[in-house]
């Protein structure tokens, strides 16, 4: 099949798919983006914005075929520790996304909040699994903060500064603006 292409993400499980494509944390978040199937169908996203998919999501293609999306396993650090809570706190405070059971919290790879965790006494275990994070006490989505466009002015605390980083995911792709605090 050439020549396919998607406009329309449906959220949430519970409908049949044709075929499944499997990304992992950053690659479920695009706009636009050539994807091949478990299948080999090849189709093209085309979002009218960035949109952040999650695992039982399905994409409907133009010829009217859903593509379910599935999270690829992925290397993580699993945390746990005698106070969950606090440590959750601490990973949150970074803006760093986070998956949150009632034992452990998974996050990505990161040297520096490994070191900061293990200070503050978590217990740290490398793992490959699906990176499913909370999406945000808005809805679905990926916790990037708050607006930062021309008309958001408001302070923030001295010293805190914000950059906006364009990033491609592929060539052809357009960029993503995408904010970091720093």
């Amino acid at each position: 099949m050439t020549g396919l292409h998607t406009h329309q993400v449906l959220r949430g499980a519970g409908r049949e798919t044709a075929d499944l494509v499997t990304l992992g944390y950053q690659d479920r978040f695009l706009r636009r983006k050539r994807l091949t199937t478990e299948g080999g169908t090849s189709f093209l996203v085309d979002l009218p914005e960035t949109t952040s998919l999650h695992e039982g999501d399905a994409l409907a293609l133009s010829d009217g075929t859903l593509i379910g999306v599935r999270a690829a396993p992925e290397p993580l650090l699993e945390v746990t520790g005698p106070d969950l809570p606090r440590l959750a706190w601490h990973i949150g405070n970074r803006h760093t996304p986070c998956q949150i059971e009632a034992g452990r919290l998974l996050i990505a790879q990161d040297h520096v909040l490994a070191g900061m965790l293990t200070g503050l006494g978590a217990t740290l275990r490398d793992v490959t699994e699906p990176f499913l994070p909370e999406g945000g006490a808005y809805g679905h989505g990926r916790t990037m903060g708050h607006d930062h466009g021309p008309e958001a002015a408001h302070a923030h605390e001295p010293g805190h500064r914000h950059v906006h980083v364009h990033v491609s995911r592929e060539p052809g792709d357009d960029p993503e603006d995408v904010p970091l605090d720093v």
